[in-house]
C-alpha cells in the first residue's frame, strides 16, 4: 500500500508550480509574448561568465574519473574549505570546513536541517508569510507547523510569536530576504526575537535553533541588509543556495553551515550528516561543488532586477495598486483589492497576467509578483495591470 500522504502532495503540485505549468501550455497556445508570467523563481540575468569560464576549465583541466566520481559525503574537502573561508572573510566568523555540509540547493539543506533536529510531535514555527515548501518538509520530518503571522510591514507579530511558542518548539525558519515579500527583516526585529528564544530555552531546558534560509542574501538593492544570524543567536543552522546569486538554479546545490557558537556544535554537525545520509542527500553534484568553491565570493549583477523592481513599483503604483515595497530578492508582494486573492488572481489570468495568490504563503489578500523577467515583459504587462485595475477601479 502506498503512502497517502506522498500521493495526495504528488497529486497536488504547488500553487506556484501549478500556475508555472499553465503558464508553459498557455504559452504553446497563444504566443509566450501574450502571456505575461509573473509566477515562478526563475532568475533571469545569466550567470556570471566566470560560472561559464570555470566549468570549461575544469573540463579540461581534470581527470574525468575525479572531476566526475563520488566526493565524501558531506562535500569535497578542499569545497567546504572555500565556502569557510569566504563566510569567515564576508563575516568575520569563523567556521572550518568540518562545519559545512554541501547540499542539492537550499531546499536539500532545510529538509537535512529539519529532519537532524526535529523528533515527531515537535513544532516548527514558519514566520508567515512565508515558502510553502517549508509546510511540506517540517512535517515531513514529523513536526507539527505553526504560523507566525505578520504585522502590516510583514514583519513577524512578537506578541502572537510568543504565544506560539511551546515546550514542543524545536525550530522557527526564517528567510530574509523573504519569499514572497522581498522583505528584509531588520537588526531590531531578529534582535528581538533572538532574545525571545533565548529566554524560551532556558525556560523550557532544550534549545530551539534558528533555521536561516539564504538564497536570496546576495540580492538586495537598498541601505538594510540582511542580518548575519549567528551574530545574534548561537543556535543557528545557515542553508544557502547558489541558484539565486550565480543564477544557476537547475544545477541545485548550495550548503549548510553549522556555528561552532551553536550548543554541542559537533554533535550537531553529526546530526546534519546522520539526516543527510537518511534521507540520501550524500555527496552533492561533483562538477557544481568545484564551481562554487570557486565562484562563491562573485557578486550578482543587480541592475536588471533594480531596473525591474523600478519598472514595476512605479507602473503599479500609479494604477492605484498598494504593495510591499521590496528591499531583496526578486518578488513584490501586491495587496489584492478584494478579500480573496485567489479570486483576485484569476481574474488577473483573464488578462494573462499569471499572479500566485498568498493563500499558499500563508496569509490571505495578496499576490506575489516574481519580476525575475524581462523588463520588456514587465513593460507590455502594464496595459494588461491597467485593464485588471479598471475592473477594480483603482487609479481614480
Amino acid at each position: 500500500m502506498l503512502s497517502e500522504k506522498m500521493v495526495e502532495i504528488g497529486r497536488k503540485r504547488s500553487a506556484i508550480r501549478e500556475l508555472f505549468e499553465y503558464g508553459k501550455a498557455r504559452a504553446a497556445e497563444i504566443g509566450a509574448e501574450n502571456v505575461f508570467d509573473f509566477s515562478i523563481g526563475n532568475p533571469s540575468v545569466p550567470a556570471p561568465k566566470e560560472v561559464a569560464e570555470t566549468i570549461a576549465e575544469l573540463l579540461l583541466s581534470r581527470d574525468s574519473l575525479a572531476l566526475h566520481g563520488y566526493t565524501s559525503a558531506q562535500g569535497d574537502m578542499g569545497v567546504r574549505k572555500s565556502i569557510a573561508d569566504s563566510l569567515n572573510r564576508r563575516y568575520g566568523a569563523d567556521f572550518d570546513m568540518d562545519e559545512i555540509y554541501m547540499t542539492c540547493g537550499a531546499a536539500a539543506g532545510l529538509s537535512i536541517c529539519l529532519n537532524a533536529v526535529c523528533v515527531p510531535g515537535d513544532e516548527v514555527l514558519l514566520l508567515a508569510p512565508f515558502f510553502p515548501e517549508y509546510k511540506v518538509f517540517a512535517e515531513k520530518a514529523g513536526a507539527v507547523v505553526r504560523a507566525v503571522p505578520p504585522l502590516g510591514d510583514m514583519s513577524p507579530d512578537m506578541e502572537a510569536m510568543a504565544e506560539l511558542i511551546s515546550e514542543k518548539t524545536k525550530a522557527v525558519i526564517i528567510n530574509s530576504p523573504n519569499n514572497p515579500t522581498g522583505a528584509i527583516y531588520s537588526r531590531g526585529c531578529l534582535s528581538a526575537v533572538a532574545e525571545l528564544l533565548s529566554a524560551r530555552q532556558r525556560e523550557y531546558g532544550h534549545a530551539i535553533y534558528i533555521i536561516s534560509d539564504e538564497p536570496y542574501r546576495e540580492l538586495v538593492y537598498g541601505e538594510r541588509k540582511p542580518c548575519f544570524i549567528p551574530g545574534l543567536y548561537g543556535n543557528t543552522f545557515i542553508c544557502y543556495s547558489f541558484s539565486k546569486s550565480l543564477s544557476m538554479p537547475g544545477e541545485r546545490i548550495g550548503y549548510i553551515a553549522v556555528p561552532r557558537s551553536m550548543e554541542d556544535s559537533r554533535t550537531a554537525y553529526a546530526a546534519v550528516c546522520g539526516a543527510g545520509r537518511a534521507l540520501g542527500y550524500v555527496c552533492a553534484p561533483s562538477l557544481f561543488q568545484y564551481v562554487a568553491a570557486a565562484c562563491c565570493d562573485l557578486s550578482p549583477d543587480l541592475q536588471a532586477y533594480i531596473r525591474n523592481r523600478e519598472l514595476l513599483c512605479t507602473g503599479l503604483r500609479e494604477l492605484g495598486f498598494e504593495f510591499v515595497e521590496p528591499d531583496g530578492a526578486f518578488y513584490l508582494f501586491l495587496k489584492s483589492p478584494e478579500e480573496d486573492a485567489e479570486a483576485f488572481c484569476m481574474r488577473a489570468r483573464k488578462h494573462e497576467l499569471l499572479l500566485v495568490p498568498s493563500d499558499s504563503f500563508g496569509v490571505g489578500g495578496y499576490a506575489r509578483v516574481s519580476y525575475c523577467v524581462s523588463a520588456e515583459t514587465i513593460t507590455r504587462s502594464m496595459s494588461a495591470f491597467a485593464a485588471l485595475a479598471g475592473e477594480y477601479g483603482l487609479g481614480g
